[in-house]
């Protein structure tokens, strides 16, 4: 089986494990999307979920957020670690929304790598979630189930694991081939405890203990 050939069978198989995955981090506007996955960073999103509804009612849009004291920032998102660093950027992102893109998000991938504390994982994320384009977020999820898969060959570093998929991965399908990764990485294909191969819908394809 080549990696093509297998990609495109764990993509099938996934989704028929997991047919309603998604973004795990809750928002109802862009904006918020880009916020949670900036708080996400060494921290869970079901605690971002929490912290942000405090976040929100205290500044609930742009321009409140754009305003708000850095400080005033950092004492509610501080759970989420890195508290100082992460109200930095957010509150340097949300200015940038408000003076460049009239408090909208930017559609465009180079754009949004240009706003702080942005990367190529949380501009995938915003692309493929909110915009519907084409996406691969290589989350440490994504990463390690791609190596043990056989999808890629010893690969750790994020951008090269994303180019590796795009070989790979049919465009229409990458947003949700990742969201089915973090749900299989955290029910089956576990990093702190031993996988569940037992009980994986693709222990006989995959590269760890299948082929």
């Amino acid at each position: 089986m080549t990696k093509e050939e297998l990609a495109l069978e764990i993509i099938e198989r996934l989704k028929k494990e997991y047919p309603d995955a998604g973004c795990t981090l809750d928002y109802n506007q862009a904006w918020k999307l880009l916020v949670s996955v900036r708080l996400a960073a060494q921290c869970t999103d079901a605690r971002v979920n929490v912290v942000v509804e405090g976040l929100y009612e205290k500044f609930p849009d742009v321009d409140a957020l754009a305003s708000a004291p850095v400080e005033e920032i950092e004492e509610i998102v501080k759970p989420c670690g890195l508290g100082k660093s992460k109200a930095r950027d957010i509150s340097a992102c949300m200015k940038i929304l408000r003076d460049e893109y009239q408090g909208k998000v930017p559609d465009d991938f180079d754009a949004l790598l240009k706003l702080p504390g942005v990367g190529r994982k949380s501009a995938n994320l915003i692309m493929g979630d909110v915009f519907g384009k084409p996406a691969i977020v290589t989350d440490t999820h994504c990463i390690r189930l791609v190596n043990r898969m056989g999808l890629v060959d010893g690969c750790k570093e994020p951008k090269k694991v994303e180019m590796a998929l795009w070989k790979l991965i049919p465009p229409e399908e990458g947003s949700d081939f990742c969201h089915r990764l973090v749900y299989h990485g955290r029910e089956v294909c576990t990093a702190r405890t031993k996988p569940y191969c037992d009980k994986c819908c693709l222990k006989d394809i995959c590269g760890r203990c299948g082929l």
